[in-house]
């Protein structure tokens, strides 16, 4: 996705500066292709351990606290994750009768479709990390 979003910044540049025709659809796709793969990698992100930081009481716990606390994460990882879903898939959904601007064929239920299709990615990363961290941040890392 950032491939896609640089080819099209720099076709983009070369339309309005070299040819001065303004290509205004690639701001839309750029913009669009930053989003989802920001939704994309968010799972990862869950799996490896890095996304809710909770290094100082994880590393002040004994050994039988730090397992109820990675359950209470993974539990509050995921009705954040259900709550994103659920409003991400009803905010698409609506949206579905608009346009994207200077794409007007093409509706804006395809952009949107990144929260709920992110969300559902993070599900098996978040408990992915429940059943085998990883702990990729710094301090803590294994």
């Amino acid at each position: 996705m950032l491939a896609i979003a640089s080819a099209l910044g720099m076709f983009q540049i070369l339309m309005r500066f070299v040819f001065e025709s303004p290509a205004e659809w690639t701001e839309v796709l750029i913009r669009f292709s930053l989003i989802w793969m920001i939704f994309l990698a968010i799972p990862m992100a869950f799996r490896q351990g890095a996304m809710i930081s909770v290094d100082v009481l994880y590393r002040w716990s004994p050994p039988r606290l730090r397992r109820v606390l990675e359950w209470v994460v993974c539990l509050a990882s995921l009705t954040l994750i259900a709550i994103l879903i659920w409003w991400g898939w009803d905010y698409a959904r609506r949206a579905s009768v608009q346009t994207m601007a200077g794409l007007e064929s093409v509706s804006m239920f395809w952009a949107y479709l990144a929260v709920p299709a992110g969300g559902l990615f993070c599900i098996p990363g978040i408990v992915g990390n429940l059943i085998d961290p990883r702990r990729m941040e710094l301090e803590t890392a294994q």
